[in-house]
């Protein structure tokens, strides 16, 4: 009989360090969630696809772009207004509501006065913004029109989000769901988890965050929300797990597309990103720290990830 090789303690040691080692590069590149979300998505027929955002078949056409004089700003989050046709993204260093075209151009800055650290915001339905203060732990509602030059935070409708000790952990994804009627937030970290709040109306903010089901995000975090107007379906960032996960209206993991350098056009990875949102084309947009701006356009209705 072959005689086999004796393994020592020091082979046996090595070895353990090896299969660590392996554990640990898969967790650090999140290809953990990756084999998750993928084989949700095998599961799925072709009409259930054509049926869904389908993030595979989006292609980066804008990418890195800089947003011009925002370098020390710390932009998060973004938001579509489907009146004007352009974004809306909010600074947090220097708290400030920027305004940009869908190309990435911005338009206007507007002073944020009272903010702390803004990190999320929406347009809601009547065209009013609501901004969400991780530090404040707090969702504002103002009014918001062409001509509006600054935005103070004592002339908003405010409303207290809670989780006083979540520190730097709290909420910052916010986005309006016109489909239901509601505002949608996402708290960071410790839990990540999502929340609803009914209605646009000042009398609304006097109502109870209703926590949402688990959702099986499995992310390291939760950076952004948007809702796709076009489908209903939810489109989640986590910026720790480079990845954008689009779920359906009953929370369920249908797509995902990699922020990573190599895939869906891109030449870099995404180095932070914070916001997301989509317009009624089905154009999506993300930005990302320290102030770089991406789109991606659906190449065609047939793309597929084998």
């Amino acid at each position: 009989m072959p005689a086999f090789p004796r393994f020592t303690r020091q082979r046996w040691l090595a070895l353990a360090g090896l299969l660590a080692a392996g554990v640990a590069l898969i967790h650090y590149l999140h290809l953990d969630d990756r084999a998750r979300y993928w084989l949700k998505e095998q599961s799925l027929s072709l009409l259930e696809r054509d049926a869904s955002i389908w993030l595979p078949g989006y292609t980066a056409v804008i990418q890195a772009k800089p947003l011009s004089g925002l370098d020390e700003d710390e932009i998060s989050d973004l938001a579509y207004n489907p009146v004007t046709g352009t974004l809306f993204t909010v600074t947090g260093k220097n708290p400030l509501l920027v305004e940009l075209t869908r190309s990435g151009d911005i338009l206007r800055r507007i002073p944020l006065l009272g903010f702390s650290n803004p990190e999320g915001v929406a347009i809601l339905e009547d065209g009013s913004v609501a901004i969400v203060d991780e530090r404040r732990r707090s969702l504002s509602v103002l009014a918001l029109d062409p001509q509006t030059s600054e935005l103070n935070v004592v002339n908003s409708s405010e409303f207290d989000l809670g989780f006083a000790n979540s520190r730097n952990k709290g909420f910052e994804g916010v986005a309006w769901d016109a489909r239901q009627n509601r505002l949608l937030l996402g708290k960071e970290r410790n839990p990540t988890a999502m929340y609803s709040l009914p209605g646009d109306s000042q009398e609304a903010l006097a109502e109870a965050l209703k926590p949402l089901p688990d959702y099986g995000l499995g992310m390291r975090n939760l950076s952004a929300l948007s809702v796709d107007p076009r489908t209903g379906h939810i489109l989640v960032l986590s910026a720790q797990s480079n990845l954008l996960l689009e779920l359906d209206p009953q929370g369920q993991p249908v797509s995902f597309i990699s922020l990573l350098g190599g895939l869906n056009g891109l030449d870099k990875r995404i180095p932070r990103a914070e916001g997301v949102a989509m317009d009624e084309e089905g154009n999506l947009y993300i930005v990302s720290e320290p102030n770089l701006f991406y789109r991606f356009r659906k190449e065609n209705n047939d793309t597929r990830r084998e």
